[in-house]
């Protein structure tokens, strides 16, 4: 990095939790017997890439949101609970205690902690205290907006107090961090815990 971070922007689901592509596989599996259904259907399907994106922006909620993936499924004989069907896959995430972990550490540490989100199911974040694991939530539902566009990021740079130049963005999804480095965020790609954490130890001297 040309200069030295000060805060870390994360991702929630498939970095402060177990795989959300993996989950979306087995529930796939569970429905169609095809692990690739839900991954195809929303890069393939504009319909479902609509309802997507108007769920995650807060402007349909979840059960609307399951009734047109649902009606989008029905005519492939593929039946979905909906509502319910969110619920279910959610229930297929585990916590990534390495990394809640590491943000407990940032935090005692004295570095700022934001969560960037996009948000699946009225009640994504149950079970989990996020106030303990950052200073900030920037959630896409309640904000209106989601990744990768750059207005999220630079609500949780404007809450952290931090300029987009001095943040690491951990995340998942690399399209989601090609959004943050618009504005000059580091993105840092998580596909395993404990590298995230080396680089993690690393840029900001935690030990987890």
């Amino acid at each position: 990095m040309s200069t030295t971070p000060r805060a870390v922007l994360t991702d929630f689901g498939g970095v402060l939790t177990s795989s959300v592509f993996e989950a979306f596989e087995t529930y796939s599996v569970s429905v169609s017997g095809d692990p690739t259904l839900f991954g195809t259907l929303f890069r393939a399907e504009p319909a479902a890439g609509a309802l997507l994106v108007e769920h995650e922006c807060g402007r349909i909620d979840q059960a609307d949101f399951e009734r047109g993936i649902a009606e989008l499924l029905a005519p492939r004989g593929i039946v979905v609970p909906a509502p319910g069907f969110v619920d279910s896959f959610q229930a297929l995430l585990r916590p990534d205690e390495e990394m809640i972990a590491a943000m407990r550490a940032l935090r005692a540490a004295g570095v700022p902690v934001a969560i960037v989100s996009n948000s699946l199911g009225d009640d994504a974040y149950a079970g989990y205290d996020l106030t303990e694991l950052a200073d900030t939530s920037v959630i896409s539902g309640e904000v209106g907006v989601r990744k990768p566009s750059r207005a999220i990021y630079e609500i949780a740079c404007t809450r952290l107090g931090v300029e987009p130049a001095e943040c690491v963005m951990i995340d998942d999804l690399e399209h989601n961090l090609q959004g943050a480095a618009r504005l000059g965020i580091v993105g840092l790609h998580h596909t395993d815990s404990k590298r995230t954490v080396a680089m993690l130890a690393e840029w900001f001297g935690i030990s987890v």
